[in-house]
């Protein structure tokens, strides 16, 4: 058997999820912990804020609770803080850690440091030297955990950081900047700078794990692992490091070589999936229609064992083709009184009831607007769920636009509602005085909850969705005011569950975008998951198909697709009309990431791109398409 080539440069294992890896971190990290306490020894650790470790933070408060795992022989160290920042603020990592874990173990006071957010600026220099000292007198750390940057930074050494940097303070990268805006409020309230420890004391930990989770990661965790060591990719240091691993879920593995391209490092199974996956890679790789690989193309691509299989291209190129034509379909609810053996959806009942679970109040016409307006139109009963209330991607100044309104509503047309004015008039007094680091109160939330609340039924208006179709679940997960939601509980799935039960419907629509592993989208998906298995033995579930799309930033893999719904020009034009409804979500949009452009110029951007990708590998010229993959569960 021949050996399996490997281009990866640090030990990598890949999860199934972050759930799962995350245990295998944690488990690392207690075994350190028990063997030094049986030393009688510290156990120094390292370690990093975000959203990668919380899972490992859980799964460490799990085994103090319930396995006696003590924490008075630990001593920790983090990487970085925001400069400046004050310790109690919403944003500080000092909140972040005494939140996620030093609160819910018996980790002495004195054992956690923190750099200092609250320094004056001519200390801060002198404060970093002695952070190095402090962890010098203990040995070095026995562990370091990290996350990786979608710059591919660790800790906050940005990218031009040098191997031998040292503890410092540090301007912060743009991209850094733009995926802290959230938690900011905005990029404009972002801090600038970041005290962090340097490349070089991470470096000399006796053992690194770095961890990551999501599409969004993929790129440059594959940089890193697969890449030269470069300062414009800080992790990719660690590839020098004698025992740095990273640990990784299949997502963020997706662009190593062995995912991407599984047939370049050993011997596959050529199954239907496989078999699409490398035609499809190799004709946007050679630039050439399905139809139009040759044998050599084959060949010279590193896919000889598929052209020995079947022994001539043009067979391989009519069975991928067929397998894309087959996905292309202008009924998502079933074409009606026709064949469908080739078609993604069965044609009976020819009247589908159909839920449409949508995370936030906009991503139903955001990420499916030309099937959400074709299932009605065909007409099939549609429901539209709206999973949580969205309220935290309003504006400030929107919510006081719209509580100022209301006051002077009542107050013009002798409105006697004491207790409505007093409640507008308080949510007004407090978004006037409101500071960066403070939370809203329930009243401002509810607020703004009830404007996105009204773009979304003026959405449904605009696509002909009846009011009693249109369901308001908000998820009590989400309901905390802040960009750090609640684990996902018994109460959010059964609220899942009840709606399913009560519609029985033919399909579902969730948004299946797994780029955060801890964003609303997922937590989402996740309820809707195990509602549907606790539900799957009702009689109605076994003709329910669940259909996943994706979120506004990113569009399925086009080897994934399974049912690809075109739209001409006219129907682009009136999703966009239906995003337009959303009049909270445009121009300056809290959470718009690296991308500068509003919602509908991503739809419109990632639509069009969907179908040029299909025009470019043979199939007919759509002005967009709109794409799922169906979850048999």
């Amino acid at each position: 058997m021949e050996q399996a080539i490997s281009y990866e440069r640090i030990p990598t294992s890949i999860y199934a999820d972050s759930d799962a890896a995350s245990k295998a971190i944690a488990h690392e990290i207690a075994a350190i912990i028990r063997q030094k306490a049986h030393e009688d020894k510290p156990a120094v650790l390292g370690l990093a804020t975000g959203s990668s470790p919380k899972k490992v933070y859980s799964e460490l408060i799990r085994m103090h609770r319930e396995e006696g795992l003590s924490f008075q022989n630990v001593v920790t160290y983090n990487l970085d803080e925001y400069y400046p920042m004050e310790a109690d603020a919403v944003q500080s990592y000092v909140r972040f850690m005494r939140e996620q874990l030093f609160d819910h173990v018996d980790i002495p006071a004195g054992n956690w440091h923190l750099p200092d957010g609250t320094l004056p600026l001519d200390k801060i220099g002198e404060f970093c030297k002695d952070y190095e000292t402090q962890i010098e007198r203990y040995g070095g750390l026995d562990f370091q955990l990290l996350g990786i940057g979608r710059n591919g930074h660790i800790g906050f050494n940005e990218p031009g950081s040098l191997i031998n940097s040292r503890t410092r303070l540090m301007t912060l990268d743009l991209t850094t900047q733009i995926d802290a805006a959230g938690d900011f409020g905005g990029l404009a309230k972002v801090s600038k700078k970041a005290i962090t420890m340097g490349v070089q004391k991470i470096m000399e930990a006796k053992r690194v794990v770095l961890c990551a989770w999501g599409e969004h990661k993929a790129m440059n965790v594959a940089r890193a692992v697969e890449g030269q060591v470069s300062s414009d990719v800080p992790a990719s240091y660690l590839q020098l490091h004698e025992n740095a691993s990273f640990i990784i879920d299949t997502s963020a593995a997706s662009q190593l070589t062995r995912m991407r391209t599984p047939w370049m490092v050993d011997s596959v199974n050529w199954d239907r999936p496989m078999i699409k996956k490398a035609v499809i890679h190799l004709a946007l790789t050679v630039n050439k229609p399905v139809l139009k690989l040759t044998n050599s193309d084959y060949n010279e691509n590193g896919l000889s064992d598929l052209l020995a299989l079947y022994g001539q291209a043009y067979d391989i190129n009519i069975e991928v083709f067929n397998f894309l034509q087959h996905s292309i379909t202008g009924w998502p609810g079933g074409k009606p009184n026709a064949d469908d053996s080739n078609r993604p959806e069965r044609a009976y009942p020819a009247k589908k009831k159909v839920i449409l679970f949508s995370p936030h109040p906009d991503d139903d016409i955001i990420s499916m607007g030309g099937t959400f307006q074709r299932l009605h139109d065909q007409g099939h009963d549609v429901h539209v769920v709206y999973q949580t209330s969205g309220n935290i991607a309003v504006a400030d100044d929107e919510a006081l636009r719209f509580a100022e309104f209301v006051v002077d509503f009542n107050e013009k047309f002798e409105a006697n509602n004491p207790k409505a004015n007093r409640i507008y008039k308080e949510a007004a007094k407090f978004l006037k005085a409101k500071k960066d680091s403070e939370i809203d109160t329930e009243e401002v939330r509810y607020i703004k909850g009830l404007i996105r609340r009204g773009e979304a039924k003026n959405t449904c208006r605009y696509v002909g969705i009846k009011k009693e179709n249109i369901h308001f679940l908000d998820m009590p997960f989400y309901e905390t005011g802040t960009i750090q939601k609640n684990p996902i509980g018994k109460e959010d799935v059964e609220i899942v569950m009840n709606v399913i039960d009560e519609i029985q419907p033919h399909q579902i629509y969730a948004a299946g975008d797994l780029a955060d592993p801890h964003g609303t989208h997922k937590v989402c998906l996740d309820a809707i998951m195990e509602a549907v298995q606790k539900l799957k033995h009702r009689e109605y579930m076994n003709s329910c198909w669940v259909w996943l799309y994706k979120g506004a930033w990113q569009e399925w893999d086009i080897d994934q697709i399974e049912m690809v719904v075109p739209m001409s020009p006219d129907q682009v034009l009136k999703k966009r009309y239906g995003i337009f409804k959303h009049q909270s979500q445009k121009d300056g949009v809290p959470f718009q990431g690296t991308d500068a452009r509003e919602f509908w110029q991503r739809a419109e951007d990632r639509n069009s791109n969907t179908a040029k990708l299909y025009n470019q590998l043979g199939l007919a010229e759509y002005e967009a398409m709109e794409a799922f993959v169906r979850w048999k569960f």
